[in-house]
């Protein structure tokens, strides 16, 4: 069975910092390109950022750029988005997903896997 589960998620204070994990099963983990997105209630799903198979490449938008890092343990089959100096707006459903392409992956479409999701909120 294919799965990614995320954890990490909470809430915390403006100008705080949160880990986020996303452990996948059921696949060649080491061949997907891995992605975070986050999502408002009511709202369209928006790309956070993404990471090449490899680990050698990272794209982020613009609102978390040097703030948010993605990495990833390959050996631990896993994806990581540390965040830190967290903004109110920063509040959102975190989902971690996976894409078969060897390219820079923005759009959800572009990804076939995902995660169930994990709160985050910022108090400010």
């Amino acid at each position: 069975q294919v799965q990614l589960v995320e954890s990490g998620g909470g809430t915390v204070q403006a100008g705080g910092s949160l880990r986020l994990s996303c452990v996948a099963s059921g696949l060649t983990f080491s061949i997907y390109r891995m992605g975070w997105f986050r999502q408002d209630p009511g709202k369209e799903r928006i790309f956070v950022a993404t990471i090449h198979r490899s680990g050698t490449t990272t794209y982020s938008s613009d609102s978390v750029r040097g703030r948010f890092t993605i990495s990833r343990d390959n050996a631990k089959n896993t994806v990581y988005l540390q965040m830190n100096s967290l903004k109110a707006e920063d509040t959102a459903v975190y989902y971690c997903a996976a894409s078969s392409s060897a390219w820079r992956a923005t759009e959800p479409q572009q990804y076939s896997v995902w995660g169930q999701g994990t709160q985050v909120t910022v108090s400010s």
